[in-house]
């Protein structure tokens, strides 16, 4: 049996995605010991609030509260009305209600300026930092933090401290500022490591683990996790326990641990807990059995978890469970030739029936505006088209008004599919423009969301890009506009740096660059621009040749052939006797992007190609492509661009060439599944001999420590690593190895980084002349990309599979020597130095010369 994971837009939603939500619960600020004058009753409705609170009923909670705040003004009691206010503003901010939420914490920090009560003061600008990142004021939220860690600090509370740096690290995250984040949790982890065992060192264990793995650092995240769960045992705190093994399996997912995390997932289960936290590890469990195509499994989950949602007290978290169980359950019952269950949609819409009147119920409008929007995705697919737009339309008013971006562009690109399923063209261009505005304005934002959220790059955020150029294409079919295709590739750019986006976590891009296209028009008329872009079924190509306005074509040709067909060349390219194989397919590719303009190129005096590839097309080395008579590398120089914008455009200085090189013969015992690299010598000395003045770090010399020294402390402006490494899909995966490990991509990245703010000169060119993406994995090549982006140099060489090294040396110094040549550009260069191996008896089979790709600057 196959699971349809991808049939349904249904599944493809994130479930609970709270932007920013830090898992460390906000905690409500405590009232005073109340007076002997303090009604009974008053105190009674101030804890029947904080157990509304807790249980998620947060409507209730502030009506509670509400009437709380009325009896303090009649009473005149200013301190506990400060507290309650500030608390009915978390209530209020649970619900969206922002205004409320502001009016509140205003009032109550006003009427702490006349009491002298620090830890109050310090716990309400708790919350209203906590109000601040929720209305994207980040940079306050920061400050705000800050100012009530001192206060905590002062006092010598230092769990709070802990709590209020943790909150800053968020704040730091939204703001962009990784580092300080980074900075900033690893004093947190120093601070908790000299904690005695306690309930508080625990949550802020688990907290900080959770963090951390939002930002990527997911080994660390792991250590802590295990930590956190280390202290609960010995404390002997099930729940306690529970949750640190819920975070564990969520780790381990991320992580791609599948048994591990579903080993995590069920012992969360068989720990005495909370009944929500029991059904929230059986429905990540159940999410991960359907992805791991174990249906039976899955289906047996189903009645045990249906049965404990039924017993839960509504609130948001219950919505949100019933929620996930309803999307899960749809691709549960997509399998094919499943006849066990009766009525499958029937029993999901009940599912969701009830979730939106238990969202009515609660007043909670952010709940309502995801369980009304999964209902219209069930309408969808359905094809009950007016039902399902008018439960949409609903849904995205809801999530705009309670300030809601990350639900609210699902349902306008929900609405974009809906209108144009039903003709209506225009309007759905004009629901994708907004659902990309929205997702553009929280481009950062969406690399911290929960990763409980189930969020999935590929099903909730590349289609919508995708399916949005696709309606432009779709108009330009007889009349061709520049302006609009000009806008369908400015959309594909935006999609692939928001790749590099979710592949780091963090922003990527930045700096000042300029336009492609003012590069080829003025600066290097000889080179044109192309922009493949792959739909479900049709490959469409834009063209920019110098001084000409964009033009565009297309082949109709479903996504899964293309991928088909690029995975099989990609294996045929590796193996030097499959030449005949090698050439029908890359000649298939060269029809497709390069056939349709070919007349054009040659009468335009192009002699470069920059190829801004998408998809499965990364994989490929486009020198490699065969016209039937020619490979591509005969005719052009060919380089990749990662946008449509170029980093300091200009040649480079050849008479200033000098080069950081680092060089492993042998790599560490743990890598020994890496072949020893014997010819790393001679390819360190034909640089020197095509006259480019070196600094070398060889075999054991070659520490990750040596590396970071030797970049602080020497002047280049070319970097050369002839040594092994991976480009991978994952960051966390993506890697180069020195003597002493591993030396990921991100840390290779700050590395370099810290020389900017030492040393003058510029990156020139970052050359991996031994690497190779990873086996197995379709999306390697955006790890390339990301190690070319983030080393922050001008243009990258690297390649993309492992060749013998002494053609790799021979290729090396053929490269330098002609990088020396005054008048060529940087890919002409590449080019001549592929064609000396394609001229070499040894080594003409593409596998050897096309293995390699300069990415970035061509000039």
């Amino acid at each position: 049996m196959i699971l349809k994971k991808k049939t349904f837009r249904f599944l493809a939603l994130v479930l609970i995605a709270t932007l920013l939500c830090i898992r460390i619960s906000p905690v409500l600020a405590k009232v005073p010991n109340p007076n002997p004058s303090t009604s009974p009753t008053i105190s009674s409705a101030l804890q029947q609030g904080k157990t509304l609170y807790d249980s998620g009923q947060f409507a209730q909670a502030v009506q509670v509260l509400q009437q709380a705040a009325q009896n303090y003004r009649q009473q005149s009691d200013t301190k506990r009305l400060a507290v309650t206010l500030s608390n009915l503003s978390l209530a209020y901010q649970q619900l969206g209600a922002w205004n409320q939420a502001k009016q509140a914490i205003t009032e109550s920090l006003n009427l702490l300026k006349n009491i002298d009560d620090r830890k109050i003061l310090a716990q309400t600008l708790d919350i209203q930092g906590r109000l601040q990142l929720a209305m994207g004021e980040s940079e306050n939220a920061l400050q705000t933090w800050q100012r009530s860690a001192d206060i905590y600090s002062k006092a010598n509370d230092q769990n709070s401290v802990v709590r209020s740096q943790i909150n800053q690290a968020q704040a730091l995250i939204s703001n962009g500022f990784y580092r300080r984040a980074e900075a900033t949790l690893l004093q947190v982890n120093q601070t908790l490591g000299s904690q005695n065992d306690s309930l508080e060192k625990a949550v802020m264990l688990r907290s900080l683990g959770d963090v951390l793995q939002l930002v990527g650092k997911l080994q660390q995240s792991h250590i802590v996790l295990e930590e956190s769960l280390a202290v609960a045992k010995r404390l002997q705190s099930p729940n306690y326990i529970a949750a640190s093994l819920f975070s564990l399996g969520n780790n381990a997912r991320d992580r791609q641990q599948t048994q591990q995390a579903i080993n995590f997932y069920q012992q969360t289960v068989k720990e005495p807990s909370s009944p929500l936290l029991k059904v929230q590890a059986q429905l990540n469990l159940l999410s991960l059995l359907i992805e791991e195509q174990k249906p039976t499994a899955a289906l047996n989950l189903v009645p045990q978890i249906q049965s404990q949602l039924d017993q839960l007290p509504p609130s948001r978290a219950s919505v949100y469970a019933q929620i996930n169980f309803a999307q899960s359950l749809l691709i549960l019952y997509s399998v094919e030739n499943q006849s066990k269950i009766q009525n499958p949609k029937s029993k999901i819409a009940k599912i969701l029936a009830k979730a939106v009147q238990q969202a009515r119920n609660l007043n909670d409008q952010r709940s309502l505006a995801y369980a009304l929007g999964t209902l219209g995705s069930l309408y969808e697919y359905n094809k009950q088209w007016p039902e399902a737009q008018k439960l949409t339309e609903q849904a995205l008013f809801l999530a705009q008004s309670s300030n809601a971006p990350d639900i609210a562009y699902k349902w306008q690109w929900q609405l974009g599919r809906l209108l144009k399923v039903q003709g209506d063209i225009p309007k759905a261009i004009a629901a994708y423009d907004l659902a990309i505005q929205t997702l553009e304005s929280i481009r950062n934002d969406l690399v911290a969301v929960n990763r409980e959220v189930q969020f999935s790059f590929r099903d909730s955020v590349e289609p919508v890009y995708r399916e949005s150029v696709q309606l432009l294409l779709d108009t330009q079919q007889t009349q061709p506009e520049e302006k609009t295709l000009e806008k369908a590739r400015q959309r594909i750019e935006a999609l692939q740096i928001a790749e590099l986006d979710n592949f780091f976590r963090e922003a990527c891009l930045q700096g000042q660059r300029i336009l492609l296209d003012q590069v080829v028009d003025k600066e290097n008329p000889t080179a044109t621009i192309l922009y493949p872009i792959i739909l479900p079924d049709e490959l469409q190509v834009i063209v920019k040749i110098p001084k000409q306005p964009l033009r565009h074509y297309s082949t109709q040709i479903s996504q899964t052939e293309v991928e088909q067909i690029v995975s099989q060349l990609r294996q045929n390219l590796v193996n030097p006797a499959a030449i005949k194989a090698t050439r029908t397919q890359s000649q298939q590719v060269y029809n497709w992007l390069i056939k349709p303009i070919a007349s054009q190129l040659s009468a335009s005096g192009v002699n470069t190609l920059v190829f801004v590839l998408d998809g499965a097309l990364r994989n490929l080395p486009m020198s490699s492509l065969y016209d039937g008579q020619q490979y591509l590398v005969e005719k052009y120089a060919t380089a990749l661009s990662v946008g449509l914008q170029l980093l300091d455009p200009k040649p480079l200085q050849r008479h200033q060439l000098q080069a950081l090189t680092a060089g492993l013969t042998y790599p560490p015992q743990a890598y020994s599944d890496f072949a020893p690299l014997p010819a790393i010598r001679t390819e360190i000395e034909l640089i020197s001999e095509a006259g480019i003045s070196t600094t070398n770090l060889l075999d054991r010399q070659f520490t990750s420590k040596e590396l970071k020294k030797k970049v602080n402390t020497t002047p280049f402006n070319v970097v050369h690593l002839a040594t092994h490494g991976q480009f991978s899909s994952r960051a966390d995966q993506t890697f180069i190895l020195a003597a002493d490990g591993p030396i990921n991509v991100t840390q290779f990245d700050s590395i370099l980084r810290n020389r900017d703010d030492i040393r003058p000169e510029a990156l020139q060119l970052l050359v991996l002349s031994a690497c190779q993406t990873a086996v197995g994995d379709k999306r390697a090549a955006l790890g390339l990309a990301g190690a070319a982006v983030r080393a922050g140099a001008r243009s990258t060489i690297a390649s993309l599979w492992q060749i013998d090294d002494e053609s790799t040396a021979q290729f090396v110094g053929a490269f330098y020597r002609e990088l020396k040549e005054a008048n060529i550009t940087k890919a002409e260069a590449l080019r001549r130095a592929q064609l000396q191996l394609l001229k070499h008896p040894n080594y003409n089979a593409p596998s050897f010369w096309s293995a390699y790709v300069l990415i970035g600057n061509w000039l």
